[in-house]
């Protein structure tokens, strides 16, 4: 642990703009003060924004409002002064086409939003999958002292007598009527029971994930990423991140000194701990980017491939974010790691100290919900990265939630050109397919849909479904859900839009999927392949104008974070020209 505070008193960043007499400060200071703000709070004291993702269009970030007056309450107890300010909340269940098309967007929209502002450190309030990378990309890229508090998620679902997980039973109910084993009528009783409270998805997808991230990058205070939304102890964890963002301040403690390369080692290792989305892949990636480190997907395979999964939540797993909360949350994950030799344990945190001494005395309180390692739901764990002549850059799995029967198959591919082809034909019985095809869809990736989708998790053809089986291979450039399962290869790159090998797959190919050798082979001689690739064309749509066109002509491949090429390792200066 190499961080040393810096002196105080000193003069902050929020002085250029509030301390002094001139004409311009002065102008700063009086509207400020039409909201009936005292002297007193201008006297030099940290000025800590609250970068807020609140939104009723984002169901999960609802409750915010409440979690930014406790994060008030602890700023002013420790001698700051709270600024709340809203930026753009991306919501995977409302935006269309997809919340990631416009995670780079929400970035850039905090990175301004604090660079052009009198902000000295930000409490970065999240909770949607997208709003914690997106808050955290842009607050890396200004880098003043930040830290993450999430909104916590919803308590366990039930329905005749079973646990509903977010989005993982919504899978599985809507297979289960295309097979015929649930009515409909039954499905839409079950959509009550599926979110009774406010807060995040309950299962460990994205949402818990980055949760999750956040804190094992030492973003977050420790065990901020399992409490339950509507829990006492959630809003005592933003009181108490308000205060602590007031001592960042004083001790310049930054994204910079917290984001280091064992950090993200830190983190890649606990995702494979807990299951975690593959969708952390791009957004690590991506936050890497932003602090200029040269993170890979190689790192992602060769530092997560040996860890064993022990954290027993769906969509892996049997249990919910609540019992995790009850066993001991993340803390406990943390410590295992460190006690197999797999954990940087000097890594600084938020709290201003090593990510060791945060966690070495935390408790096992369920070791069915977070499991000993010699009864891990899968031994090597993490997210596998495959490669071959299909995806020369790489492409993704989830050993956890795939069938293990699957994890070594060659079938007959069945090809979907784009999401609407396959919506079209899936549910045709004339079409061509069965349990050992492997289904392949393209022109889902960053620039194919636009903005990479959660579609790759395809669901099953019901005359597949019918037979009572319930998973096959799936291939595409889409991303999933984090809530998801089964043997589905994500995030192929070169995506296909982008003229990738998935471009040029007919149904009819065989393509081999061997996740143990981390091999992903299309099974056409090289000329052909060189000769099918030569001849072809582009077939997705370019957006004309706006924020589409954009976002196509700069989001970058899947496997280095679908950041926009503009934007990697770029800081500008902490504090713009004054225009008064």
């Amino acid at each position: 642990m190499s961080f040393k505070p810096a002196k105080w008193p000193r003069k902050l960043r929020s002085a250029e703009w509030f301390g002094g007499t001139s004409r311009d400060h002065i102008y700063h200071r009086s509207w400020m003060k039409n909201q009936g703000l005292p002297d007193d709070l201008f006297d030099g004291r940290p000025v800590i924004g609250i970068c807020n993702t609140w939104s009723q269009l984002t169901p999960c970030n609802g409750h915010l409002r409440d979690l930014a007056e406790r994060v008030k309450h602890g700023i002013y107890e420790a001698g700051g002064f709270p600024v709340e300010f809203p930026v753009f909340s991306t919501g995977e269940s409302t935006l269309r086409p997809t919340a990631m098309m416009f995670r780079n967007l929400a970035a850039m929209d905090v990175e301004e939003a604090i660079r052009s502002t009198p902000l000295d450190g930000v409490v970065l309030l999240v909770g949607c999958d997208k709003t914690t990378p997106s808050l955290i990309m842009g607050a890396a890229s200004v880098d003043l002292p930040s830290i993450v508090v999430t909104g916590g998620p919803m308590l366990n679902g039930w329905f005749q007598g079973e646990r509903v997980g977010s989005g993982t039973h919504l899978w599985k109910f809507s297979e289960a009527v295309k097979a015929g084993e649930m009515t409909q009528e039954e499905f839409l009783e079950a959509e009550a029971a599926m979110s009774r409270s406010p807060g995040t998805c309950n299962t460990m997808g994205t949402a818990s994930t980055m949760a999750s991230m956040a804190e094992a990058l030492g973003m977050a205070l420790s065990g901020n990423a399992a409490i339950p939304a509507v829990d006492s102890r959630r809003r005592v964890m933003a009181h108490l991140s308000g205060r602590r963002i007031v001592q960042m301040v004083k001790d310049d403690l930054k994204p910079s000194d917290i984001l280091t390369r064992e950090a993200f080692e830190n983190a890649i290792r606990t995702n494979g701990a807990i299951g975690g989305s593959t969708n952390a892949v791009i957004h690590l990636l991506a936050i890497a980017g932003r602090v200029g480190l040269d993170l890979s997907l190689d790192d992602w395979d060769q530092l997560g491939r040996d860890i064993p999964t022990i954290v027993n939540l769906m969509p892996s797993g049997k249990y919910l974010m609540e019992e995790f909360f009850y066993a001991g949350g993340l803390p406990v994950v943390i410590k295992r790691l460190g006690e197999a030799g797999m954990l940087h344990k000097d890594a600084i945190t938020v709290a201003g100290e090593a990510i060791w001494d945060q966690v070495k005395d935390a408790k096992n309180w369920n070791e069915d919900v977070i499991l000993p390692v010699e009864k891990a739901l899968t031994s090597q764990g993490g997210i596998a990265v495959l490669k071959g002549n299909l995806a020369p850059n790489g492409a993704v799995l989830k050993p956890s939630a795939a069938s293990p029967h699957l994890l070594r198959h060659k079938g007959r591919a069945v090809v979907f050109e784009d999401i609407d082809d396959y919506k079209a034909r899936i549910n045709d019985d004339a079409l061509d397919i069965d349990e050992t095809c492997v289904m392949v869809l393209k022109n889902c990736g960053p620039k194919g849909y636009p903005g990479m989708s959660e579609v790759g998790n395809m669901g099953l053809p019901p005359k597949v479904l019918k037979k009572g089986i319930t998973d096959m291979v799936r291939i595409s450039d889409a991303r999933m859900s984090g809530t998801a399962y089964g043997t589905v290869v994500l995030h192929t790159s070169p995506e296909a839009a982008a003229g990738g090998p998935l471009a040029v797959v007919r149904t009819g190919d065989m393509i081999e999927l061997d996740v143990p050798n981390r091999k992903i082979h299309l099974d056409i001689s090289d000329a052909e392949l060189a000769e099918r690739l030569a001849a072809w064309a582009p077939s997705h749509h370019v957006p004309e104008s706006g924020y589409a066109r954009l976002f196509h002509d700069h989001v970058q491949g899947a496997d280095t974070g679908a950041d926009f090429d503009f934007l990697k390792g770029c800081r500008g200066s902490a504090v713009p020209k004054d225009s008064h």
